[in-house]
């Protein structure tokens, strides 16, 4: 397989955490987009959406957006399993999922951060205040829920697709400076995810365009 990814994007690095889980190798294709490869006509050519990340599973079949990668990775290789048997536990992993992918992460990408400064004038505080704005609203909820379901793990002792989404998010926090100190359950989950080997691999600052 080839994975098109960019090192420091929290969507690759959720796709990369659940390839090393799997033990599945891939090959690893580099898009800056600082340079704006992503939209360049030969990415285009291959991935019409001009995002990363994109896995190619074989010549001619590519799969863009993460989640829908995570989900065909969980259905074709299915161990270990990233989704918990039980029905309502796998949609409240997904709910967790969602909270992230859908609620915090479209609203601090990078092409979001970049609109606010250069076609609305937003000074660096303004920009940091809408960042922290929205992942305090995502990560106090989650940091509520996982009272009831965390184990050393979001959801139990064993990683989920909640680990996988968590922690890149957790990571971009970090690195944009948002304050972390009453997110006791989170901090705690992160830093085990953290210390398997799997998580390691996938670091952004192991990737080989770090």
């Amino acid at each position: 397989m080839k994975f098109y990814s960019y090192y420091r994007s929290s969507a690759a690095y959720r796709v990369r955490i659940a390839l090393h889980l799997k033990g599945l190798p891939y090959e690893y294709i580099p898009v800056n987009l600082l340079e704006s490869q992503q939209k360049s006509d030969a990415y285009m050519a291959i991935n019409p959406q001009g995002l990363v990340p994109a896995l190619e599973v074989q010549p001619g079949e590519l799969i863009a957006q993460s989640v829908a990668i995570l989900e065909w990775l969980e259905e074709t290789c299915p161990s270990p399993a990233l989704l918990p048997v039980d029905p309502l536990q796998r949609a409240n992993v997904r709910s967790l999922v969602n909270n992230i992918t859908c609620d915090v992460h479209p609203l601090n990408n990078s092409s979001v951060l970049k609109y606010l400064k250069d076609k609305l004038a937003a000074t660096d505080e303004d920009v940091h205040r809408w960042y922290t704005t929205w992942v305090d609203r995502s990560f106090s909820a989650i940091d509520r829920s996982l009272d009831t379901t965390m184990g050393d793990c979001c959801f139990g002792d064993q990683p989920t697709l909640a680990d996988v989404c968590l922690v890149p998010q957790v990571y971009n926090a970090n690195r944009f400076k948002v304050p972390m100190e009453s997110y006791g359950n989170i901090q705690q989950v992160v830093q085990h995810c953290n210390s398997l080997e799997a998580f390691a691999l996938a670091a952004p600052e192991a990737q080989p365009d770090a």
